[in-house]
């Protein structure tokens, strides 16, 4: 396959360039999967994470129907690199994690619940960044993070998500987490949204790794 003809498009690189993608995106799957555990004190098994390079509008009828409800954990990723994540989870999902994180069953969010879900997000999150870091070589630092709840179109084309950023590619490492004891798959997906001069540094090292 030729080089890609823009050098700043995700979606034109090369195989070689996507299976170094896809290999930082199964080690972050791992360090998450491992996280979970610890938080859980359960042993948490995970299958091969899939990965997508996208525009921002080509993602909301991928990880849901237009109108099913999502719970979004949104951080700025600062440091070397800026930009935003994404760890978006379906709303059931969403709570079996809070009542994963605190010890009983949820069946709906508060404001407890919601602290819960955004600290699983935060320490989750952090797993991904932190495989992407060590790529990389360089530093990555998430910001506290906040929550969202609502129609996953509305999540993921919101005015803040589209424009806070200043650019429109990202990557999508979407992973399926089982616990040993659950048949429930815990389907979750974690969007990396550089900012344009973020974006020429990742692909820049990707070509050269």
């Amino acid at each position: 396959m030729s080089a890609p003809t823009d050098p700043d498009d995700l979606r034109r690189l090369t195989a070689r360039q996507l299976d170094a993608l896809r290999e930082v995106a199964n080690i972050g799957a791992g360090h998450a999967a491992t996280a979970l555990s610890q938080m859980t004190e359960q042993r948490i098994m995970i299958s091969v994470p899939q990965l997508t390079v996208a525009s921002l509008d080509e993602m909301p009828n991928q990880i849901a129907e237009p109108e099913e409800p999502v719970a979004a954990v949104l951080m700025r990723m600062e440091g070397d690199l800026t930009g935003l994540t994404l760890l978006v989870f379906p709303h059931p999902i969403a709570l079996r994690i809070a009542g994963l994180m605190m010890r009983r069953p949820v069946t709906e969010l508060g404001a407890v619940e919601e602290s819960a879900l955004r600290e699983a997000g935060n320490i989750l999150s952090a797993a991904y960044l932190n495989a992407l870091a060590d790529f990389m070589k360089m530093t990555l630092l998430p910001s506290p993070p906040s929550l969202a709840v609502d129609m996953s179109d509305a999540v993921l084309s919101s005015t803040y998500v589209a424009s806070a950023h200043g650019g429109n590619q990202l990557m999508c490492v979407e992973s399926e987490f089982q616990l040993e004891q659950d048949a429930q798959r815990l389907r979750g997906f974690f969007l990396l949204l550089p900012d344009p001069p973020s974006l020429r540094r990742i692909l820049t090292t990707i070509r050269v790794a």
